[in-house]
């Protein structure tokens, strides 16, 4: 089987799939299309009152990009909750040479020099893919999502991906959407352009996809629903 690349995890984005292992130790890697998509409107996030109040007292120190490879490894992490983990060694591999390659995007929440939180994702026009968050301390990856969303609304994002739902997401208002809408929304977002950082020069990111580029024309080996 080709080995799978960079460019085969963006055309597999820019179709509506999204990559999975089934364990850290498993090599095997699926490609994952829901029939119902969960989606986290930009325009209708809900910021929990509670919440408010931690960002104001100031209790995390928030970066972005600075420990991009922390954080997928945390991500990465069994957890009494989550025993297994859909990230093996192949995924956190490619995913850091996107990164590298200014796709991919992360979010860090500090206190003091101790990485207590953050979460990642892949940058594809206008379109975030949230794809995994973790946090060792109360709310540290919920103030990461705040600073993810304040950053996409001011880079004109106007899609953000969740995958999936969970009551976590549920509190800022994600939803569920069916596959055919959620393809309506993909195809406009991927050719906008949109800037993730607003206050730097270009990223990737910027530049929007077309059918005719070549990273576009790249086919995932294997697919599933």
């Amino acid at each position: 089987m080709p080995r799978i690349t960079p460019e085969i995890i963006l055309c597999a984005y820019a179709s509506g799939l999204f990559p999975m292992a089934n364990d850290r130790h498993d090599p095997t890697i699926h490609w994952i299309e829901p029939r119902r998509r969960g989606i986290l409107p930009l325009e209708r996030f809900h910021q929990p009152k509670s919440l408010r109040k931690v960002i104001r007292q100031g209790r995390y120190r928030v970066t972005t990009d600075t420990a991009f490879e922390r954080v997928i490894l945390a991500c990465g992490q069994p957890r009494l909750e989550r025993p297994r983990t859909w990230l093996n060694d192949e995924l956190i591999r490619l995913y850091c040479q996107l990164f590298e390659l200014g796709y991919a995007h992360s979010v860090e929440t500090w206190q003091d020099d101790r990485l207590v939180g953050g979460l990642y994702g892949v940058s594809l026009g206008a379109a975030f893919f949230g794809e995994s968050m973790f946090t060792l301390e109360r709310d540290a990856s919920k103030v990461a999502l705040v600073t993810l969303v304040e950053r996409l609304i001011a880079g004109d994002y106007v899609l953000l991906d969740t995958q999936f739902i969970t009551d976590h997401l549920r509190r800022f208002g994600a939803v569920e959407i069916p596959q055919e809408q959620y393809r309506r929304r993909l195809r406009p977002a991927i050719a906008r352009r949109a800037v993730f950082y607003s206050d730097a020069g270009p990223v990737a990111s910027l530049s929007p996809w077309s059918a005719s580029d070549p990273i576009a024309s790249s086919q995932p080996t294997t697919q599933m629903s």
